[in-house]
């Protein structure tokens, strides 16, 4: 046996949207940007420490397949 409830979501999602919205507008106020002169930073890319580095290249999976064949050889080596 079950119970079927209808509820009216339409409400729900308008009130959802108009919050959604004023605080948006708030945040972007107390920002001092229009949000649409500038994107969110990305603090991980933008610390100083990372600027200097490369990003890995096409084919930096061999590094990982070399380490776990070394891993394997040692594991071999010891155990047979």
């Amino acid at each position: 046996m079950g119970v079927i409830v209808n509820k009216n979501n339409y409400k729900n999602d308008e009130l959802s949207r108009r919050i959604d919205a004023d605080l948006r507008a708030k945040a972007l106020k107390s920002s001092g940007s229009t949000g649409r002169e500038r994107k969110d930073p990305d603090f991980a890319e933008d610390a100083e420490y990372v600027q200097d580095f490369k990003k890995t290249g096409r084919f930096g999976w061999v590094w990982v397949v070399l380490i776990v064949l070394a891993i394997l050889s040692v594991i071999s080596i010891v155990f047979f």
